[in-house]
């Protein structure tokens, strides 16, 4: 092990940060680290500034912090995979359905349906959620046609399909409050080969993997993956390819995982995911790496405080990762500002990136800006006591 990685101080670091399924340019993450972190400085008592980033890569920022006497220089790089998305969501209003009737076929058929629910009922609420509202929508157009037709006999049918079609575009133009076709595509871009990962997006993972194979031997006292939403499972099987082909060298970084409201369970539930369930496996037993698990109750959008090694049920006899930690929104958020966000699934979603009014002991901007590793700062931490670790799946098997 290297000199780097007993150093008590971390005082450069890199952060790799792969986004949920998301269309939006990364530069949204930029301006939320950067409003929120000076929102956290404030409360905390702590010395926080972004610069144009400095390394190599295709988006990101630097960033100087500190935070207990001790001054850290962080590079932060998105990794992009936003325009697969855009692709994946291009389908027409006619293809989205046909998406609909498809993916509900997979979790029902498969059983994952029934037995993700067994584990949290909000994000399976809000699965279903995009079929219901894009069900519903459909049911309304049908029943401006059947109308027309009340109304005026056979003559009110054309007229009625063209109010019709109109209602449907206005509700496809209007979903950017709705988010319903944004959430089925999402579940359909899973779920399209059951859970086996896309080969266009494969070939993206391969990119990122080079990205932070060459951060540990950069010179950095540690290097960070912070895998959000559904970028916690393409995180899980980026690190197992470099930590299982030997390519994390003793003499470098520290290698850190952090995942934050993780949807794992929902690929990992189908039955071709054997590829991420052996991921799984291998990563909660890799000693290369130090990986937490961060997600809260109060996310209906996250499978919150469920190992998603033991519920997927791949948990080996050497498991030592994820340690599970709740965020626990109701004890870091005042009471006022919780009351004002409770509703608002999707910005509860992306708390974890944002600032506490109570940090307890987690709190992004330390753990990507302060001067400990993710391992130093959660070093002798217990698990959440009310860690779901029930093996759920029906699905184990992994690839040879």
């Amino acid at each position: 092990m290297s000199s780097q990685r007993n150093q008590s101080q971390v005082r450069k670091r890199r952060v790799f940060y792969i986004p949920g399924y998301d269309p939006m340019p990364p530069r949204r993450y930029r301006e939320l680290y950067r409003t929120e972190s000076q929102a956290q400085a404030r409360i905390s008592g702590y010395e926080i500034a972004m610069a144009p980033k400095s390394a190599e890569g295709l988006f990101g920022w630097s960033v100087t912090s500190i935070q207990d006497g001790a001054s850290v220089e962080t590079e932060i790089e998105v990794l992009v995979w936003s325009d697969i998305v855009r692709d994946s969501m291009s389908a027409s209003i006619p293809a989205t359905y046909a998406q609909l009737a498809h993916t509900a076929w997979i979790y029902i058929s498969t059983g994952a349906l029934w037995r993700l629910m067994r584990l949290r009922k909000g994000p399976v609420i809000a699965a279903l959620y995009p079929v219901a509202m894009l069900v519903s929508q459909l049911l309304v157009a049908l029943a401006v046609v059947w109308a027309s037709v009340v109304v005026a006999g056979w003559w009110g049918l054309f007229p009625g399909i063209a109010v019709a079609v109109a209602l449907m575009l206005w509700f496809r133009k209007i979903d950017n409050r709705l988010f319903a076709y944004y959430l089925m595509h999402d579940y359909a871009y899973s779920a399209q080969l059951k859970g086996e990962t896309p080969l266009k997006l494969k070939d993206r993972l391969a990119a990122f993997r080079k990205a932070i194979e060459a951060a540990l031997i950069s010179g950095v006292d540690e290097v960070l993956v912070v895998g959000h939403s559904s970028g916690a499972h393409l995180a899980v099987s980026v690190l197992a390819d470099l930590i299982r082909d030997r390519a994390v060298p003793q003499q470098g970084a520290e290698l850190s995982f952090l995942s934050l409201g993780q949807v794992v369970p929902m690929v990992s539930f189908l039955p071709n995911a054997q590829g991420l369930r052996s991921d799984l496996q291998f990563l909660s037993s890799s000693s290369a790496i130090t990986w937490v698990d961060v997600s809260a109750p109060g996310d209906g959008c996250a499978f919150a405080l469920c190992d998603p090694v033991a519920v997927t049920g791949v948990a080996g006899p050497e498991k030592r990762w994820p340690l599970v930690l709740s965020a626990a929104f109701t004890q870091t958020l005042l009471p006022e500002r919780w009351k004002a966000l409770r509703w608002r699934f999707f910005r509860l979603h992306f708390q974890y990136l944002c600032a506490f009014d109570k940090p307890g002991p987690y709190d992004y901007f330390r753990i990507t800006a302060g001067p400990l590793t993710l391992k130093q700062r959660f070093l002798g931490r217990t698990p959440s006591r009310s860690r779901i670790e029930t093996p759920v799946s029906k699905y184990t098997s992994v690839r040879p």
